[in-house]
């Protein structure tokens, strides 16, 4: 907040007189008119934030407010990704039909955007309900001040249905990657090969965006996603290729 710095010419008056403080476009001015009728202008010096200051307040962000929604949004996408990316891989690995590979994918879209919302919906409104307790508790025992900081409180508390919706989201947004990869590509092998690159370029981009945003170590962050979901793609793929030798395909 800017602070306002003036003098009062003849304090002796201006203490029995009319003191006026007024703006005039960016400056501000102040007219004390003192009991003997003498009247003098006083222009306001407003001081603006000093440089070292603004710094500071940047440095000063804590970044484990993020962690819930990051946390969320980078989860959600990748759990998207790796999924239905496992799903149509394990699928083209006993069909070389294109039609079955982007219908499991697409089901698995589905389920699993809803799997995430109904889960990330009970984990916080479970979470809602203790924090609700715990300001009862607190007001029982007056260790809340008033009407106005108990409303504070349940302002700061989480909202379950924009997390439901904000994990189902990012999880589509993940899920559809793959799907677009493999929607226009005939050839059975090709198709494999760009639904897997494709899933890997976007755990690389998942893992730096979210060491980014979490100003944590882009490197390491993007190696662990990425072996993830490499793992993930692999048994999928190995588990459903032995099956369909062993007889077990449709």
């Amino acid at each position: 907040m800017n602070d306002a710095l003036g003098y009062c010419a003849f304090p002796q008056e201006a203490y029995f007189g009319i003191t006026i403080m007024y703006s005039r476009g960016d400056e501000y001015e102040m007219l004390e008119i003192g009991k003997s009728g003498k009247y003098e202008k006083t222009k306001l010096l407003i001081q603006e934030p000093k440089p070292y200051q603004e710094v500071e307040e940047r440095n000063n962000i804590d970044y484990s407010q993020r962690a819930q929604w990051l946390r969320a949004a980078v989860l959600g996408a990748n759990d998207g990704l790796v999924s239905v990316a496992s799903l149509m891989i394990g699928i083209g690995a006993v069909k070389e039909n294109i039609t079955a590979m982007l219908l499991a994918g697409f089901a698995g879209l589905i389920a699993g955007a809803c799997s995430m919302a109904i889960g990330e919906f009970v984990s916080v409104y479970t979470q809602y309900d203790i924090e609700i307790a715990q300001i009862k508790r607190d007001k029982e025992n007056n260790n809340i001040g008033g009407v106005g900081e108990e409303l504070a409180q349940r302002e700061k508390l989480p909202n379950p249905f924009q997390a439901a919706l904000a994990s189902a989201l990012a999880f589509s947004v993940g899920a559809v990657i793959p799907l677009l990869a493999a929607a226009f590509i005939r050839n059975y092998k090709i198709r494999l090969v760009v639904v897997a690159v494709v899933a890997t370029l976007t755990l690389l981009l998942f893992g730096g965006v979210g060491a980014v945003l979490g100003k944590t170590l882009v490197r390491k962050s993007c190696i662990r996603v990425l072996i993830g979901g490499w793992m993930a793609m692999s048994i999928t793929f190995g588990l459903t290729k032995l099956f369909g030798i062993a007889g077990l395909s449709m």
